[in-house]
């Protein structure tokens, strides 16, 4: 009885259906039972038709059903956290619904639209799907990537976009889709820009294929990102105006150039530049002007290669690099004006890089391996910015079992999401496929459809709650405690991993469960990680200071992400209630009066 929908069993849903003349209206009690429930049994999809939303737009809902039902109706339910907004019923007419909403004019609010299919007063099947409102995608960016830009079908590049879509992914990265880092798009003897080049790995690039997919991500609200190496060129870069003496060298005599070697077949190894050179920053902005002249891209997603200190210049001076990465992007940004993102490799350079003009904290992460590390990376960034600016992960996953064919693992797949998104950052994996190694084009493994079903859910999650992920919630240290389980304020094996974060007059709880984990590396390097456990029935005692007004519940991975109030007891300064289940992650919110 206690599966995926355990708490359904004592869930009643309160509607005001209309009927008759708009002033005339009935309620209606819908009643949803555990034992019968099968989610998806008729639903096949929900999708909308935006990642983002300005304030004031209509939101634009599709479902589909497995089959024709008769004689039925949607009621749609939005809500704010655990707030009702506003309720909906919409005809059900064949196997294909569309609806619209408009919600409030708050800006950068997450939102839950929780659909259930009534037949014949019957609650028969339930989804939901989320919908972020926010202005600018900087406030919560939700970022993806495409590598594949070979002449194909207009198609298949709209399925792309759309899968991605369902996932709100609102920015795109173009990796290397360019000609040579020097200069990045390649030109024709006449000035026009060629229709077809070579990428770095010698993989054809359409011109049209570029274009169409910029095209495509901005009709559904996504920021397209041009992908280049911030100090980097090919080893013809004197043909292309680039000057040795620009160089960055491993010796003070300027005998050694910083070279990144890459495999034999393809273009060319990476010669390195010094990014604080004047000379070089005037070059690099003009060919970047030749992009966002010649493609619509939005902005300048700007690649590093992390700590190869020392570097030396030509004259033989110690190069600051973080300092020239600053240096360039503000000089980027003052001449044209476009947005900005330097991948902070390993944290290397991100002190100077959180005073850049980026729209967020971008991390490739090599050198911090423990669920734990990626709170204090995220943590860190916060303190940094003073919590203005997000925090993005390139986490790559299932890295050496991706050296064969086979399927992502869900449990290691999961447990990096639930961990990155509890702590208030996000993360770029999903493209054309699922990001396993820091090569993107690699795609050695497959998204399983249980596993592309979770992560919906899960990005569903990371938007609905966004305003209590990672809109300037705060750590606050409460004591909390289980007669069930064994519960940590560190990341430990064998335990419930719980923080607490703060906003407002809300108390935020997150619980992991890392009872059963085999490993508290988030790479899952093997693909080893397994299922964890459902617990049920599990009780909380939380010392709180405030009267407490309301506890309610929501996770992932119960309902599809739907949030609901728990009974609690309140007494000497003890909050206790009960989690009704626990899988990978639930969070308890706590609001006082």
């Amino acid at each position: 009885m206690k599966k995926n929908v355990v708490l359904f069993v004592s869930l009643l849903i309160f509607f005001v259906l209309l009927a008759g003349c708009s002033n005339s209206s009935k309620d209606m009690v819908l009643s949803v039972e555990a034992e019968t429930m099968e989610a998806g049994k008729w639903i096949e999809l929900v999708t909308k038709d935006l990642a983002r939303y300005e304030p004031g737009d209509t939101v634009k809902f599709e479902l589909s059903l497995q089959e024709e039902v008769k004689r039925g109706e949607l009621v749609v339910r939005y809500k704010h956290l655990n707030e009702i907004v506003a309720e909906q019923e919409v005809k059900v007419d064949g196997k294909s619904i569309t609806w619209e909403w408009t919600p409030g004019g708050d800006d950068f609010t997450g939102y839950m639209a929780e659909i259930y299919l009534v037949s014949s007063g019957d609650v028969i099947d339930y989804d939901t799907i989320a919908v972020d409102v926010s202005s600018d995608w900087a406030k919560f960016p939700r970022y993806g990537y495409l590598a594949d830009f070979y002449g194909m079908e207009e198609s298949h590049q709209q399925d792309v976009i759309a899968n991605l879509n369902r996932f709100h992914i609102n920015g795109l990265q173009f990796y290397d889709w360019h000609d040579v880092h020097e200069q990045p798009v390649p030109f024709d003897e006449n000035g026009d820009v060629k229709t077809m080049w070579y990428d770095l790995a010698n993989r054809e690039v359409y011109l049209e294929t570029v274009e169409r997919y910029i095209d495509l991500a901005h009709e559904r609200n996504m920021m397209a990102m041009n992908y280049n190496l911030l100090f980097g060129a090919s080893e013809h870069f004197e043909n292309y105006g680039v000057k040795k003496e620009w160089g960055i060298f491993k010796d003070q005599f300027a005998q050694n150039q910083d070279i990144h070697p890459v495999p034999p077949a393809w273009k060319y190894d990476i010669h390195l530049f010094d990014p604080g050179n004047e000379d070089w920053q005037n070059l690099m902005i003009e060919r970047q002007r030749d992009v966002f002249e010649n493609l619509n891209f939005d902005g300048w997603h700007v690649d590093q290669l992390g700590d190869r200190s020392p570097w030396y210049t030509f004259d033989g001076e110690l190069v600051d690099m973080p300092r020239g990465y600053r240096s360039i992007l503000e000089k980027t940004k003052e001449e044209l004006d476009v947005r900005l993102v330097l991948n902070a490799v390993s944290m290397y350079g991100q002190e100077e890089i959180a005073k850049s003009p980026v729209d967020f904290l971008y991390v490739e992460s090599w050198d911090e391996p423990l669920y734990e590390d990626l709170k204090e990376v995220v943590d860190y960034n916060w303190e940094l910015t003073d919590g203005e600016l997000a925090t993005i992960f390139a986490a790559y996953i299932n890295f050496d079992l991706s050296d064969s064919l086979g399927n992502f693992n869900t449990p290691g797949v999961l447990f990096r999401d639930a961990v990155i998104f509890a702590v208030g950052g996000h993360n770029i994996s999903l493209g054309e496929n699922m990001l396993s190694k820091e090569y993107f084009p690699h795609k050695r493994l497959e998204i399983t459809d249980e596993l592309q079903e979770e992560m919906i859910n899960y990005y569903d999650f990371s938007v609905a709650y966004q305003n209590l992920l990672r809109d300037r919630v705060v750590d606050v240290e409460r004591k909390v405690t289980s007669n069930d389980l064994a519960i940590s304020h560190d990341a430990e094996m064998g335990t419930v991993w719980n923080f607490t974060k703060q906003k407002d007059n809300k108390d935020i709880l997150h619980f992991l469960n890392f009872v059963d984990v085999t490993s508290l590396e988030w790479r899952d390097t093997d693909g080893t990680q397994p299922e964890p456990q459902r617990f049920e029935d599990i009780s909380f005692a939380v010392e709180v200071d405030n009267e407490v007004e309301k506890v309610w519940f929501a996770s992932p991975d119960v309902n599809k992400g739907a949030s609901f109030e728990l009974d609690f007891s309140q007494e000497n300064g003890e909050l206790t209630f009960t989690l009704p289940s626990l899988k990978y992650w639930d969070m308890v919110v706590i609001e006082y009066k």
